[in-house]
């Protein structure tokens, strides 16, 4: 599968508003139309669903004017005293590993504040559908998946999705999943079961490894930047800045597939013909040395333009955005604040990136809690 990767700043930015490019396959991708694509593509999940992430126009209209209810400044706000309590419960469950006993952060810490939040969100209370929401989202975004795995997790999401609303149809709840059941345009029109089950299926996936990332990124850009996290202990640099850097230096979806030109477009000196896939490279992009100077590959949390795409751009613009933010500005200054001698237990050169061209971030986090000062684990400068 061939497709135009997108990795300049400017460009990515003009085609994500650009009315000639689609993000539905049925309508605007002959390999789709052609039956081309079989559920053991590995990407196949990602163009598959029908909601909004793959919608195009009026369709997209409505489908983010009905799940917009539930992401609304006011809800956001409303979860943050819970994602204070989630963390601060976790917190103390770091505290109380033996001295010299390595953590893995991301599993221990990264993970469960964003999906215990969307899980909650959706009104998830059963721990083992948890479990295997967890699981299923990360096989989704393991694009290196064997093509049985692909399809197995396509159809596994699914029916744990298609439970979860059949339960809420008998039991709703003051939820998300109860609220988009009962949605309604002005006009009486509900959501198909289809874009309901995918809808649930794009809140989950969208928000959770991408705050897991961001959290993950975040703590190994400071701990491998000592000198970066010594200005924001200083009060030199906020806590935003932090948040921000990272956003832009480390995206969390580094490339986000697909769109698809809606008739030929004419940019850079060549022509994405009608029909060609469009891959938007969020990563490359935020790292562009024509917007962000020789030194864009540099963590700099003093930078004063830290512009980036890491949430998209455009009608495509991520909803749980304000969310995800919130989630790192409570769960980031938490950490470093209870543990002031936390340092990773293995050179920043070992880290290990997960298996995934969409998802960034490390197969693991090891760190040291707390004893002895900054050692050599921690100071050595990754890009």
């Amino acid at each position: 599968m061939v497709a135009w990767a997108v990795s300049d700043h400017a460009l990515l930015k003009e085609l994500l508003t650009d009315a000639r490019v689609s993000k539905d396959p049925r309508r605007h991708w002959p390999a789709w139309i052609n039956g081309e694509i079989t559920p053991e593509w590995p990407l196949f999940t990602w163009v598959a669903v029908t909601n909004m992430f793959t919608a195009y126009g009026s369709d997209h209209r409505r489908l983010r004017k009905l799940v917009s209810t539930a992401f609304t400044a006011r809800a956001t706000e409303a979860l943050r005293p819970r994602v204070e309590e989630m963390t601060a419960d976790l917190l103390d469950g770091l505290a109380a590993v033996p001295q010299g006993q390595v953590v893995d952060l991301r599993e221990e810490y990264c993970y469960p504040i964003p999906i215990q939040v969307i899980c909650e969100l959706f009104g998830v209370d059963d721990e083992d559908t948890r479990k295997e929401l967890r699981r299923l989202v990360d096989s989704i975004f393991n694009t290196a998946a064997a093509p049985e795995e692909v399809a197995a997790t396509f159809q596994g999401m699914h029916t744990v999705l298609s439970d979860l609303v059949a339960l809420k149809r008998r039991e709703p709840g003051d939820d998300m999943t109860s609220v988009l059941i009962a949605a309604r345009e002005e006009d009486g029109t509900r959501l198909t079961e289809a874009e309901l089950v995918d809808t649930l299926l794009l809140v989950i996936s969208a928000g959770h490894e991408t705050t897991v990332n961001l959290l993950d990124n975040a703590i190994h850009a400071l701990l491998s930047h000592p000198d970066q996290l010594e200005l924001v202990r200083t009060g030199r640099a906020s806590w935003n800045d932090v948040i921000e850097e990272t956003l832009r230096v480390q995206a969390p979806v580094a490339n986000l597939p697909l769109r698809y030109a809606v008739e030929d477009i004419g940019t850079m000196g060549v022509t994405i013909r009608k029909g060609d896939a469009i891959l938007a490279a969020y990563a490359a992009a935020g790292r562009n040395p024509a917007l962000h100077g020789e030194d864009a590959d540099r963590f700099d949390v003093t930078r004063v333009n830290k512009e980036h795409l890491a949430f998209g751009h455009g009608v495509h613009f991520c909803l749980g955005a304000p969310l995800a933010r919130m989630e790192a500005a409570i769960a980031l200054p938490a950490l470093f604040e209870r543990f002031p001698g936390l340092r990773l237990a293995v050179p920043a050169s070992d880290l290990v990136p997960v298996e995934s061209f969409i998802s960034n971030g490390h197969r693991s986090l090891p760190a040291h809690l707390s004893g002895g000062t900054h050692g050599t684990h921690g100071t050595q400068p990754t890009g």
